[in-house]
């Protein structure tokens, strides 16, 4: 059964801190998605995540890459895991769908935006009713603090 883990954006942006967290999905062996409610986000991220640091990449690809099913991480805005991810990243208020075969489920939101706030509230409440693990990461000075 997927845990799914909140994190709410209050020091930096999505851009800042998606990278380091596909990082630390990476580096623990496993394949991730990060789904958008929005095409235009996924376009931005596929250029992105070659360009954001200088010294490093993340090895992605759009979903509709002929060689999508052996991306290290997929972007998309579908609900199939074709990569056979372990870990789904929702990001633009994106729905989680079905989350069986995954082994963690991260809900990034907007600390600053009221619908994204008020989105992930109704997706803890979701998760918490289905019974599943959750957990909520809020960003401090010194980096993510697990607060619930």
């Amino acid at each position: 059964m997927a845990e799914v883990w909140f994190y709410h954006l209050e020091r930096t942006g999505l851009d800042q801190a998606l990278p380091e967290l596909l990082e630390k999905t990476l580096q623990r062996g496993w394949k991730a998605i990060v789904r958008s409610g929005a095409p235009e986000r996924i376009e931005h991220l596929d250029g992105w995540l070659w360009s954001y640091r200088d010294d490093s990449f993340l090895p992605h690809a759009p979903a509709g890459d002929a060689a999508a099913g052996r991306q290290p991480i997929l972007l998309t805005t579908e609900f199939d895991n074709p990569n056979g991810a372990d870990a789904l990243f929702l990001v633009d208020g994106a729905e989680p769908g079905e989350l069986d075969g995954y082994q963690r489920c991260v809900v990034l939101f907007d600390g600053g935006d009221p619908d994204q706030l008020a989105l992930a509230r109704r997706q803890w409440s979701a998760a918490k009713g289905q019974g599943l693990s959750v957990s909520y990461w809020k960003q401090q000075a010194r980096g993510w603090e697990k607060q619930a």
